[in-house]
């Protein structure tokens, strides 16, 4: 019966696939397990909690090189984490304007457009990485030119200096804030948490909008209420927490520039490469989107008024975003493993760290490796997981 009839079929088959996949699995752990007790190895993770030995020119943590091993991983999963999000962010910006430009009427706009995607997409994402790596430390001036009583070059507005080992900018921190210098990440955590909170007001305000809207035919101008909600708390906060700054010093040192924030060049370099590498497969994405837009719904909204930049941002691109998203998540995904080559400039990464130099000090390659497997594993999961969550929303609904 459990073969025959079509009723319990396919429950049969997955039944007898997922037993023989248990098996194979078993075997292939067996083979490891004996061919790891034949060499005389064994799989262990105590070396997590010795101490790690190297410094590492960037950390968001408090790090230094008797830290453990385990907290370096830390540092490289948070560096990997925040070029990530920030390459991101830039990627989609310089996607979506090239792919909106790519369709300009200008001609002159729509070719520099093109050229754009097919120069950066063509060349693989490390050549651009040392390309921009190599002109910031090449041709970027030194420290020195900041430093003395009488600098060759001035700090730009005050605030920032652009040097071969990076850009210095003002760096924020809190005077009155929880836990003295020890509470700066707890500080922060409420400031996002603000943050958080004023989203979702903002959209609670615009659900009601729409509730009215349809009820009534008129829609309510939220647009103050909204603005007020996301920058009112959020100064509250940072005004109790006495925000402050602290800004680059050219004269503070004779070598190097002291306070400020540095961002360091093999950030910046990562950082941007990533950017306009992965911007410019979205920009076709982007344009792929809107060309899925039916022409009638443009000349309808023309015929009701509609400027074309309006058009745009409230007829066309909300509808080619259903087209946008799933190829978009690829390309997220795309980013955080390219992340990986930042050993190439020295950056400390996940990748650096626990599968570079923890993994040669240690020789716990297996360990490591499997390691640095979970990391991007879950990492690529959970972006999978909130873009799936963004496309279901975005997606049309049948009634």
């Amino acid at each position: 019966m459990l073969l025959n009839d079509s009723r319990y079929r396919s429950l049969t088959l997955q039944a007898i696939a997922a037993i023989i996949l248990a098996l194979a699995i078993f075997q292939l752990y067996s083979n490891l397990a004996e061919n790891l007790r034949i060499a005389g190895l064994n799989i262990s993770y105590a070396f997590l909690g010795t101490p790690a030995g190297y410094d590492l020119n960037q950390t968001l943590i408090d790090y230094n090189s008797q830290s453990s091993n385990l907290r370096a991983a830390f540092v490289g999963i948070l560096n990997t984490l925040l070029v990530a999000v920030l390459g991101c962010i830039t990627a989609t910006i310089f996607g979506v304007i090239a792919g909106v430009l790519r369709l300009s009427n200008n001609w002159l706009v729509r070719k520099l457009m093109a050229f754009y995607v097919e120069i950066f997409r063509n060349i693989p994402v490390l050549i651009w990485i040392i390309i921009i790596f190599t002109i910031m430390t090449a041709v970027m001036p030194g420290p020195k030119l900041y430093l003395g009583e009488d600098p060759e070059r001035e700090l730009f507005a005050g605030l920032f200096a652009f040097t071969n080992r990076g850009i210095y900018v003002p760096a924020p921190f809190f005077t009155n804030g929880f836990g003295g210098e020890d509470g700066s990440g707890l500080n922060w955590l409420l400031v996002i948490g603000v943050l958080v909170a004023s989203f979702f007001a903002t959209r609670f305000v615009s659900a009601n909008a729409n509730t009215k809207q349809a009820e009534t035919g008129v829609r309510p101008n939220t647009t103050y209420i909204n603005l007020a909600i996301w920058i009112l708390p959020v100064v509250i906060v940072l005004f109790i927490l006495g925000l402050s700054w602290d800004l680059p010093d050219p004269l503070a040192n004779r070598f190097n520039l002291r306070g400020g924030l540095q961002i360091g060049a093999p950030l910046i370099a990562l950082w941007f490469a990533l950017s306009i590498y992965t911007g410019a497969f979205i920009a076709e994405n982007v344009r792929a989107g809107i060309q899925a837009v039916s022409k009638g719904q443009t000349e309808a909204a023309s015929a009701l008024g509609l400027r074309p930049g309006r058009t745009m941002s409230l007829v066309v691109l909300p509808q080619a975003l259903r087209v946008i998203i799933p190829p978009l998540i690829s390309q997220y995904l795309n980013i955080t493993k390219n992340s990986s080559l930042a050993i190439v400039v020295g950056y400390a990464d996940i990748t650096a760290t626990l599968g570079g130099i923890t993994l040669n000090q240690t020789g716990r390659a297996i360990e490591c490796v499997l390691l640095l497997m979970a990391f991007y594993l879950i990492i690529s999961l959970l972006i999978s997981m909130g873009m799936n969550v963004y496309n279901n929303a975005m997606k049309l609904k049948e009634r």
